[in-house]
């Protein structure tokens, strides 16, 4: 995150202040983003799997908990930016008129979207080291990598906060996050997550192996369950291109939209 700010100025660090000043009156609000992939590990993971049994990992049947856990870490850092990029900024935008008092200081439009994008990768950072200790004290943890689960949940959100960020700028009203909704529920579902993706038919497979979750799920299975090659470089690429075009594009729309 810091890294993240410097490349767009110091002064990105402001928006990203403001938006912690912020949640520290809003606290439960932060808080609640822990609760929901628990949830579903508690539920799908331990109670679906006690009916499911075991399912192939890199390295032999593994416990259906253990499949499931190193994808919410994915999900819930991702999940966590997109809509901290999308709704909350269009909050701040449309209705409470954050950024037209900004532009009014020191700070140009790129600083915006480089601190919101930075901001949003905090809150999922964060998410993402509580869950994966929650999965360490579940002993689902399998691999030293998992030692990098968090920053590549980062670089997961990264991608999606990015695009997350671009798309935000063309929405002119709450109808328009349906299509936000549209896109989010069928990656939930679709990316590997709950099953293996040899489950589906071949073509809707093919499908699943280029969607952005995807990678970030491969990631994340890969590092929890020790099975790192040199493939999982090129879903990183993946994730980091996505997000720098999206932080590019949502930089420009900003400066259209403040500076007409």
């Amino acid at each position: 995150m810091t890294a993240l700010a410097l490349v767009g100025g110091s002064r990105s660090l402001r928006v990203v202040e403001r938006n912690v000043r912020s949640y520290l009156r809003m606290w439960p609000a932060f808080v609640s983003g822990f609760v929901e992939p628990v949830f579903y590990l508690l539920s799908i993971g331990i109670g679906v799997g006690e009916l499911i049994g075991d399912v192939e990992g890199p390295s032999g049947p593994i416990p259906y908990r253990a499949f499931v856990a190193p994808a919410l870490i994915a999900t819930s850092a991702t999940i966590g930016c997109i809509f901290d990029t999308t709704i909350n900024f269009f909050v701040r935008y449309k209705y409470v008129g954050v950024y037209r008092a900004v532009v009014a200081t020191p700070l140009r439009p790129r600083d915006i979207a480089v601190g919101e994008v930075a901001w949003s990768l905090v809150r999922g950072g964060v998410y993402a080291a509580v869950f994966l200790l929650a999965m360490l004290a579940m002993g689902l943890v399998e691999s030293g990598w998992a030692v990098l689960a968090v920053p590549v949940a980062m670089l997961a959100g990264f991608g999606f906060a990015g695009v997350g960020l671009a798309a935000s700028t063309w929405m002119r009203t709450w109808l328009d996050f349906e299509f936000v909704s549209l896109a989010i529920i069928p990656l939930f579902l679709f990316s590997g997550v709950f099953f293996p993706i040899e489950q589906y038919p071949a073509a809707v497979e093919r499908l699943v192996e280029v969607s952005p979750l995807y990678q970030a799920v491969v990631l994340e299975r890969g590092l929890v369950l020790g099975d790192v090659h040199p493939g999982l470089l090129l879903r990183a690429a993946y994730l980091l291109v996505m997000g720098w075009v999206g932080l590019r594009v949502a930089s420009r729309r900003l400066t259209g939209l403040l500076h007409p």
